[in-house]
């Protein structure tokens, strides 16, 4: 198959107390597994489209055949943002944000905790499922949420973070209290990860 769920690159309960052992289980096992064998099973369709990367998939969803469209936006979104999801976290991560993108926020908000309390408030107000992204267009970060399994690359700007606010994400341990996931969340941010894809957002076209 073109696709192939990738392997967390840490242990289910890396994350505790943060995010809960059996949450991650849940959501990569189940969730983000499903997500690929549906963008699969598409692909099986139009053979034509196992040539491109799930990026391009994403990004030119409304142009595939439409039996399979709704399934690549939705099933390829859930492919890609999740695979950025498992990376931009790690064990011991959080902390203050380091290099470029350090200075980068500085520039767009101020400090750190100003950027957190704009993202976190953000994010906890998109209305049922989705994302809150930090992209960089226009030579400034920004903010945007949304929708569903939706990626920004979707609308031209690469994600340099994202966090998942499907009830999934978080229900297990924090049940409704979004807000309380998203604040935590920070604790276990892999800067190092951040830092990389911003470079690729300053370039992307």
């Amino acid at each position: 198959m073109p696709f192939e769920l990738p392997p967390l690159p840490y242990d289910y309960a890396a994350l505790e107390p943060t995010i809960d052992e059996a949450t991650m289980k849940l959501h990569h096992d189940k969730h983000h597994a499903t997500y690929v064998t549906n963008l699969n099973g598409a692909i099986e369709k139009h053979t034509e489209l196992g040539s491109k990367t799930v990026d391009e998939l994403v990004k030119n969803w409304e142009s595939a055949p439409e039996d399979v469209r709704a399934v690549i936006r939705n099933n390829g979104g859930g492919h890609l943002n999740h695979t950025m999801f498992w990376t931009i976290m790690k064990p011991g991560g959080g902390g203050e944000p380091q290099g470029s993108i350090a200075g980068q926020i500085k520039a767009d908000f101020g400090d750190f905790e100003s950027f957190k309390k704009s993202f976190n408030e953000t994010t906890a107000k998109q209305f049922g499922s989705g994302w809150g992204w930090l992209i960089f267009k226009g030579g400034k970060l920004a903010i945007v949420t949304t929708p569903n399994q939706d990626n920004p690359i979707s609308g031209g700007s690469f994600p340099i973070l994202g966090n998942d606010v499907w009830e999934h994400a978080y229900y297990l341990k924090y049940q409704n209290k979004r807000p309380e996931y998203l604040a935590n969340w920070w604790n276990v941010i892999n800067w190092d990860e951040v830092n990389k894809r911003f470079e690729t957002a300053k370039s992307y076209k």
